[in-house]
């Protein structure tokens, strides 16, 4: 199997646009999470979010960067989004297919959990209302999930593999996988991957509302809302962004002299045939080992994976059962592991956060520096052993990053990524 590595990022949270940018606000203890805007939230209990913060200013969003102010109207924000952090991953790679065999050699695999339901609910609404004359002739193209990967595509030449992953909070996690793994079987030489999403909107939050998956304890106190692993934890934080990699062979990388920023060397996937919203932690575990044992064969042991990037969402079931999963994988190795949750920062971008999180995760590796989990104050009790790098960033030798997410339906991934070595 061909190497596989990484040699272009791009991030789009609720910080604002740009890697470096994100990253400091990660290492300064910095919190995106604030008082929703934008929509009448009606009865809905919840009142804060992780949103994209738009603008003209250094690192805002500005959309017109990104499409024409007349195309923007035809897609979805989640669209804007991915091309958004598809095209800064893209740029900084370097990479520019010159023949047709590049364009051939080159494709895109950028997935969301939910896609463009603001644009559905919004032409459902018109068509109950006034029928069919009322329905946009872009109602469709502007919200199916696949058209991150196809607006990329053109606007790139990308005529490689054009495919998209939809696995609810798996997805950017997935998508990296899958396209490491159709670089290695030779099938594509450069692939750009991850997730887009764009669900802060009433519908998304009365729908997780009466999931009661949500938390609605810190509306007065949104930079404490998103807690994992800590005891005063009541559900996730919603967020909104994309993240996207670069990946590419690594001969391939060598011979124009990228950049190369890390080596995927695992990648794990399963399900738990346990809930369809529950977590089972059997699922957690089997992912992880699947990756780590991926991992093995690329020279990197359990010991060597000295920080995890947890899905740690801050709901009360799933953080401490991911955090026994990794005990049971790791045993004794875990006094050699630092585990932190991103989304206690920017909240849980659902589809996109697997991606983002591995940008984080590489940034980690990078920096040898590990992000800290905020407003962890009182750990339970039965992981009181971990090292969760609590409220401040932490420096420390890191050799490989693991980095998990875990999605309704009971799917589940896992990556493994390290230092790359010739």
């Amino acid at each position: 199997m061909r190497r596989v590595v990484v040699t272009g990022l791009g991030v789009v949270s609720p910080f604002g646009r740009g890697v470096d940018y994100n990253w400091n606000c990660l290492l300064e203890g910095k919190s995106g999470i604030r008082q929703i805007e934008g929509f009448d939230l009606k009865d809905i209990p919840v009142h804060i979010a992780g949103q994209v913060p738009f603008g003209k200013e250094e690192n805002q969003f500005d959309p017109d960067t990104v499409m024409a102010p007349k195309d923007q109207k035809k897609v979805d924000k989640f669209i804007l989004y991915g091309l958004a952090a598809g095209s800064d991953a893209i740029e900084d790679s370097g990479w520019k297919p010159e023949t047709e065999e590049d364009q051939f050699r080159s494709g895109v695999m950028m997935g969301s959990g939910i896609g463009g339901l603001q644009v559905i609910y919004d032409n459902s609404v018109a068509f109950n209302e006034n029928g069919m004359k009322k329905i946009s002739p872009f109602f469709i193209p502007s919200c199916l999930i696949n058209m991150v990967s196809g607006n990329l595509s053109i606007k790139y030449g990308f005529k490689g593999p054009n495919h998209a992953c939809v696995t609810a909070c798996s997805t950017g996690t997935h998508a990296i996988g899958d396209a490491a793994n159709i670089i290695a079987r030779g099938d594509a030489d450069v692939m750009v991957a991850g997730g887009a999403e764009s669900a802060v909107n009433a519908i998304a939050l009365a729908g997780f509302a009466r999931m009661k998956a949500v938390t609605s304890d810190f509306n007065d106190r949104p930079t404490e809302a998103s807690r994992p692993w800590d005891k005063d934890r009541s559900g996730f934080v919603m967020g909104e962004g994309s993240g996207a990699l670069v990946l590419e062979e690594l001969e391939h990388a060598k011979a124009r002299g990228a950049k190369i920023y890390a080596e995927v060397v695992g990648y794990g996937m399963s399900g738990d045939a346990y809930h369809i919203t529950a977590p089972s932690g059997d699922g957690a575990y089997r992912a992880m080992k699947m990756a780590a044992d991926h991992a093995k064969e690329h020279g990197v042991e359990l010991k060597d994976i000295n920080y995890i990037n947890a899905h740690g969402t801050s709901t009360p079931a799933g953080d401490v059962g991911e955090a026994l999963a990794v005990k049971r994988l790791f045993g004794d190795e875990i006094k050699n592991l630092s585990m932190s949750s991103t989304k206690s920062a920017v909240g849980h971008l659902l589809g996109a956060a697997g991606a983002v999180e591995a940008v984080y995760s590489i940034m980690a590796l990078q920096t040898q520096t590990c992000p800290p989990t905020l407003n962890l104050h009182n750990v339970e009790e039965e992981i009181a052993d971990f090292d969760l790098v609590p409220l401040k960033a932490k420096k420390r030798e890191i050799k490989a990053v693991m980095s998990n997410s875990f999605g309704f339906g009971g799917t589940n991934s896992s990556l493994v990524l390290k230092k790359y070595e010739a």
